[in-house]
């Protein structure tokens, strides 16, 4: 195996930049906070809630332009049989960051929350905010290992090194200066690594599209030179397929730990808005790249190439066709740049994710859940062995697991049909009760589940309309595989169905129990009559600047087995009001 020293110098600046960011940024913060009471471990989770704009709007954009979006984008504009009309996430999610601004920044950040699985627990009680920690945990693990595994494979196509010590390297700085110092370090490395990626990105297109190799883009968009046309089109038959895709990356990017710890770290409710406005528009600006690279290996003939005479389409490569393209299409130099970028979008991501889990883990399990009297200190080094912890697994994952990103796209799946639901009822919708959020737990599962997942070749047992088998063939092997494709927007279905259960249920059992038809000894979950559901006091520290007329107004009562647990008076209303029927359910 040949090893580029070009290759490995470059990767090693940009990866001892990245670690110096991070350790500075570490250090510039170490006290920030403590003037103001700030617990320690809440400024690593959400940093002082002094995020600015800048940074801000920097760290939000780069955790959504990860390895996975600018390689899937480019992957789905190069496939002939999709092209740009199937490369979805940057309008999905572009589009997901709007409507999350617009909706979920301001009652979340207003609140003072700290995680996104606080107002879960504070109205579902400390069970159901664990039941709904796995899918929060699956998506950001999993997503975690299928950018690092794309990362492994990247790096071996242009340096020509081994997989494994590559993504092990890249997965141990990130999690030592996630470790070092938290969101901070996370935010401010965030900062570089979307420069690089613009830059490394920018700087290769111009030579790529200069290869004699590579045919007029302009032409190609349209017409069928070496392939079909990259701008590709949605047939009828696949229209509601589209349509389901399009609003899972559109409202299942929104209930994601990632993304609000962003919204919660931002210096006041206006500002978390803003941030969102701000991604939005730099995830679309930092997909132009990689639609342009998945272009231009559409337009290309690859028999002029050191590639070979098959395409990567014929090698089953359609998955690498950006380091491809950057490797054989561009000089040495700029292929190393762009390699830079990858490596950079992939830290980017992957560290968010591990800083998120490790977040909600030692706050909403090991704190609220099981530790009330826990102090500081000790939930601080809970995170710190959680961060590495959940970035070994990830690591462990992306290097053993072949199945993982059918992992990820299931585990994503069940954040859109199991968690937005919960979220809507949550923050919008009075009355709901823990009774209705299993219902609807139970639901979104079992008719998600139910449709199969061909990337894990997990069959389904609910048919739904309009199914069909399709066939796969893999080139290289002539193997041909067969599998069930939904063509039923089942997935968005699945959500509406978890969302109405969970609204019907909590009516019907709040109807039963308060009318007497059945006896609060029956009330086995202690939804509708106990006062064990969280309030406030238990979840807001004094030090967030919470406009009180935002805030839901809640009993000045703590559950017996929280009462000891961030408790702060001072954020409880005191008009003698009990919390509306979003929060508590009155006798």
């Amino acid at each position: 195996m040949a090893i580029h020293a070009e290759g490995i110098v470059a990767i090693v600046i940009f990866y001892v930049l990245i670690l110096c960011v991070g350790i500075w940024a570490a250090w510039k913060n170490k006290d920030s906070g403590v003037g103001e009471g700030t617990d320690r471990s809440e400024t690593i989770m959400v940093g002082g809630r002094d995020i600015g704009l800048f940074v801000g709007g920097f760290t939000m954009t780069a955790t959504w332009v990860g390895g996975g979006y600018i390689n899937g984008t480019a992957e789905y504009v190069y496939l002939p049989d999709y092209g740009l009309a199937w490369a979805q996430a940057p309008f999905g999610y572009a589009l997901s960051l709007v409507v999350g601004g617009l909706f979920f920044a301001k009652p979340m950040r207003s609140r003072g929350y700290v995680t996104m699985l606080d107002p879960f627990q504070q109205l579902y009680g400390k069970r159901m905010g664990g039941l709904l920690f796995i899918p929060a945990l699956m998506g950001e693990i999993f997503w975690s290992a299928a950018i690092l595994s794309a990362l492994g494979a990247t790096l071996s196509v242009i340096v020509d090194i081994n997989i494994n010590m590559s993504v092990v390297i890249s997965a141990l700085i990130a999690i030592f200066y996630t470790l070092v110092g938290g969101l901070y370090s996370v935010a401010y490395t965030d900062v570089v690594q979307l420069f690089c990626i613009f830059l490394g990105l920018w700087i290769s297109v111009p030579f790529a599209l200069s290869n004699p190799a590579v045919s007029d883009i302009s032409v190609s968009a349209k017409e069928a030179i070496y392939q079909s046309p990259w701008l590709g089109k949605i047939e009828p038959d696949d229209t509601w397929l589209w349509v389901d895709n399009f609003c899972l990356l559109m409202l299942g990017g929104i209930p994601w730990q990632v993304y609000f710890q962003r919204v919660l770290s931002a210096s006041s409710a206006t500002y978390a808005q803003v941030l969102s406005f701000i991604a939005a528009f730099g995830c679309l600006v930092m997909a132009v790249p990689s639609v342009l690279i998945g272009a231009i290996g559409a337009s290309t003939d690859w028999n002029q190439t050191s590639y070979g005479a098959l395409s990567p389409k014929d090698k089953d490569e359609s998955d690498m066709i950006l380091p491809i393209v950057l490797q054989h299409l561009c000089p040495p130099y700029v292929s190393f740049f762009g390699l830079g970028a990858v490596s950079a979008a992939v830290m980017s991501s992957a560290d968010s994710s591990i800083l998120s889990a490790s977040s909600m883990f030692a706050r909403n399990i090991y704190q609220l859940a099981f530790r009330q009297s826990a102090s500081d200190r000790e939930i601080v080094w809970v995170m710190r062995i959680t961060i590495f912890v959940f970035g070994a697994l990830a690591t462990a994952m992306a290097l053993l697991t072949g199945t993982v990103y059918g992992l990820w796209y299931l585990s994503s799946d069940l954040v859109y049909v199991i968690i937005f639901p919960q979220l809507l009822s949550v923050l919008f919708v009075k009355g709901t009760n823990t009774y209705g959020s299993v219902a609807g737990y139970i639901f979104g599962l079992l008719l998600r589940i139910g449709g199969g997942e061909p990337y894990l070749k997990l069959p389904p047992f609910i048919y739904y309309p309009g199914w069909v088998i399709q066939e796969k063939t893999h080139h290289l092997t002539g193997e041909v595989e067969y599998f069930v494709q939904q063509r039923f927007p089942f997935k968005s279905v699945s959500m509406v169905a978890s969302f109405l259960a969970n609204v019907a249920f909590s009516y019907l059992t709040k109807y039963l129990f308060e009318s007497g038809i059945l006896s609060h000894k029956y009330d086995f979950l202690d939804a509708v009559h106990s006062k064990e559901i969280m309030d406030k006091a238990t979840l807001v520290g004094n030090h967030d600047n919470i406009i009180l007329s935002e805030m839901a107004p809640v009993k000045q009562t703590l559950g017996a087995s929280l009462a000891g647990t961030f408790t702060n008076t001072e954020v409880l209303s005191d008009d003698g009001e009990s919390s509306p029927e979003a929060f508590h359910n009155e006798n």
